[in-house]
């Protein structure tokens, strides 16, 4: 695999023709800006995570506001949220690189970017151990930190065969899990296949109470009662969201679930969770204890 530096051109192709092609829309590689004069916008918080820990943080002139780790992070210029990023508050800061994952857009704000001349890397979104790894190399490579990435690549794996060892020993294949994304006060917002949620829900041994469907979506009262999970998963913007287990407990049909009847709900922070950053195998071994520890 080529782990060097690509670069969408959206000139002389239609904003919906790209997303369609997705990375084989990669149509020109322009020369690496050199670290001395490197202005860097990074959008995601996982990629954010990976510049600090390859010591290129001093390139960066801002971030969106998944940046929130590490702390530092957050004293940056901040550019908005991924999804709905505005043209001229990136282009105010002069960027000579903008780093963004699949999530970012709108398509037309990432044209008018790329009209302007700055160079623009889109990182795809996968949800597997490897995709942290092709990451933190690609990023390496654009930040022309290449030899820190290695080394950042050794420790993950690390990390990583260690958090595999817990799985394997904690039986939770039973366990049935609920990630409840958001709510109102009709239907919940939860998880389905092929979702952040689903993938580390599975890389801690447990199940994911939802399939039949992809993506995030509404699930009515009944379909909650019907999924009857064990455990309760949120992060822990939505658990202070909804007042904590007394406010999930109200949530539609989760009082005549296994999890309601017996108050079982665990949280992370959003990031941290579903971010697949650099500490996604911590965020494994963590999760893998809260669930043994509701299950107990």
């Amino acid at each position: 695999m080529n782990y060097g530096r690509r670069n969408i051109l959206l000139k002389s192709a239609s904003v919906a023709g790209w997303m369609g092609l997705g990375l084989g829309a990669f149509a020109h590689e322009r020369p690496a800006v050199p670290p001395s004069t490197m202005r860097l916008i990074s959008i995601g918080g996982a990629l954010t995570e990976i510049i600090y820990l390859l010591k290129a943080d001093a390139e960066l002139v801002g971030v969106d506001t998944t940046s929130i780790y590490p702390t530092e992070a957050t004293r940056l210029p901040n550019v908005g949220y991924a999804r709905t990023l505005s043209a001229e508050g990136i282009l105010a800061l002069r960027p000579t690189q903008l780093l963004a994952t699949a999530e970012a857009g709108p398509p037309i704000v990432l044209k008018q970017i790329i009209d302007s001349g700055v160079p623009l890397s889109i990182l795809p979104s996968g949800h597997q151990f490897i995709d942290v790894i092709d990451r933190v190399r690609t990023i390496g490579s654009l930040v022309h930190k290449s030899d820190a990435a290695e080394a950042l690549v050794s420790q993950l794996r690390l990390e990583w065969n260690t958090t595999q060892k817990r799985v394997v020993n904690s039986k939770l294949n039973s366990t049935r899990v609920l990630f409840i994304l958001s709510q109102n006060p009709n239907q919940l917002m939860v998880g389905g296949e092929k979702t952040s949620a689903a993938a580390m829900i599975a890389y801690t041994g447990a199940r994911n109470a939802i399939s039949g469907f992809s993506g995030f979506k509404p699930l009515t009262p009944e379909a909650v009662i019907a999924a009857n999970p064990d455990v309760l998963l949120l992060t822990d913007q939505g658990m202070k969201a909804v007042g904590g287990i007394s406010g999930v407990l109200r949530l539609p049909g989760i009082k005549q679930t296994r999890a309601g009847k017996e108050q079982k709900a665990v949280s992370l922070e959003a990031m941290y969770l579903l971010g697949f950053g650099p500490r996604m195998p911590l965020a494994v071994a963590e999760l893998n204890l809260l669930l043994q520890q509701a299950m107990a």
